[in-house]
């Protein structure tokens, strides 16, 4: 599970990075910058990030997953040891 939530913290970290990015674009335009020259970019980041929001829901979904057979193994070894003590 600490490799999931490895790649989940740099998931998070690209996401923020960015979103950073592009804040960063939006308000050179506000402020009448060239943002035609940043389009390539824009969309370089806009796929990037949706590739670290895919990457995040697939390690959620597999982090949810570890948490329900972890769970089902709780519960069978305490029914294993319960039954060992009579009950």
């Amino acid at each position: 599970m600490t490799q999931d939530e490895s790649a989940l913290d740099q998931a998070a970290r690209r996401l923020d990075r960015s979103l950073s990015l592009l804040e960063q674009e939006l308000a050179g335009r506000r402020a009448g910058g060239e943002g035609e020259l940043f389009d390539p970019a824009r969309n370089s980041l806009a796929a990037e990030l949706e590739q670290s929001r895919q990457r995040e829901r697939e390690l959620r979904a597999a982090g949810a997953e570890a948490s329900r057979a972890l769970g089902q193994a709780i519960a069978e070894i305490e029914a294993v040891l319960g039954g060992g003590r009579g009950g």
